[in-house]
């Protein structure tokens, strides 16, 4: 019984190329007690393996996290599978507005502790008591009022590309992080400002409305389906979209339009670019900005040392790993010191 990955990317690029076939990039998310994880894990894999589902999804007894492709002539299927999970039935699927049939090259369903890492003892408060749930048109009008503070929930290289204009962008490298800095910065306006928030596909606010709500923010607001939803409901509807540049996404994609804008620059030479890239060398896989001049001179790295790696061979690039552990202390997301020009948020 196969219940793990066994292709390794390339082989499912290969597959995926051969099938020449249509697919779906999507995500959802459910709040709900999961009494074994595992089991649903290995239920989840049987069934979507079956149905050539790829993706990243998290499972632990708070619910489920899912950023996933699905071949569009299986979706009907997929769907009715999900609508047979009681908890699942109905729930909203975030549909991708610009596809990329290679978004997600593996399958991998793994359990942790949390679908969100925000380092809250869920014990302390009440997790249900969240904050309303507006959509693009009821977000559209808050965000004009004078008495509404706008706060994006993620993390310093997705606003950096793109945000709401005059949202307030942490400058942090984690959901957890946010928290108590926005508690203790808007600690003022508890009573007297609507706070609205939004963030990638809906989940980090879900779960920061009802700490913020705990804390004493009197009105607290969050965009439904988070800025995924609203790039497709201001499509749909023909609303305005006060989005500017790109939603990063957390596939292979890396981000998608929603905004004409570029607001960000090149983390090597300056110039106008918002395009994420990893560190072509694997032992170092820093994501930061690079245009397509500097990605040919750089080869793709993000500095001579790298470039100069790179270089070696697979064998000699591996035996330089040997014994170091990938983290979020290697992998920095744009803050290494390699790095010369910083975020520029307008």
């Amino acid at each position: 019984m196969q219940l793990y990955n066994n292709l390794s990317a390339k082989e499912r690029a290969a597959l995926i190329e051969a099938a020449g076939k249509d697919r779906l990039t999507l995500s959802f998310y459910k709040y709900a007690h999961i009494q074994d994880p595992e089991v649903f894990r290995n239920e989840l894999f049987l069934v979507w393996n079956r149905l050539d589902v790829l993706g990243r999804i998290y499972v632990a007894h708070e619910g489920i996290n899912a950023q996933l492709s699905v071949p569009a002539e299986y979706f009907g299927r997929f769907k009715e599978h999900l609508d047979s999970i009681p908890f699942l039935k109905n729930v909203r699927l975030n549909v991708a507005i610009e596809q990329d049939n290679y978004a997600f090259l593996k399958l991998k369903i793994k359990v942790r502790h949390k679908i969100v890492a925000d380092g809250l003892n869920d014990e302390t408060f009440d997790v249900t008591n969240i904050g309303i749930h507006v959509n693009a048109d009821r977000f559209n009008e808050l965000i004009e009022d004078p008495n509404t503070i706008l706060v994006d929930m993620r993390n310093h290289y997705e606003s950096e590309i793109g945000h709401f204009k005059n949202a307030i962008t942490p400058d942090v490298d984690t959901f957890r992080d946010s928290l108590p800095i926005i508690e203790d910065d808007l600690k003022e306006h508890k009573e007297d400002k609507k706070l609205v928030m939004y963030c990638t596909g809906g989940i980090r606010c879900e779960k920061a409305s009802a700490y913020f709500k705990h804390k004493g923010f009197k009105e607290v607001y969050q965009l439904e389906g988070g800025i995924i939803n609203y790039a497709r409901q201001i499509q749909e509807q023909g609303l305005e979209n006060k989005f500017i540049g790109k939603n990063f996404v957390f596939d292979e994609r890396m981000a998608e339009s929603i905004g004409n804008e570029v607001i960000a620059q090149c983390h090597q030479c300056g110039t106008s670019c918002d395009t994420h890239v990893n560190c072509a060398n694997e032992a170092c896989h820093l994501l930061f900005i690079q245009c397509e001049s500097c990605k040919s001179e750089m080869q793709g790295c993000c500095s001579d040392a790298c470039k100069e790696v790179s270089s070696l061979s697979y064998d000699e690039q591996k035996m330089l790993r040997r014994g170091k552990t990938k983290s979020n202390k290697i992998f920095k997301k744009g803050r290494s010191e390699t790095i010369k020009f910083k975020r520029n948020l307008s």
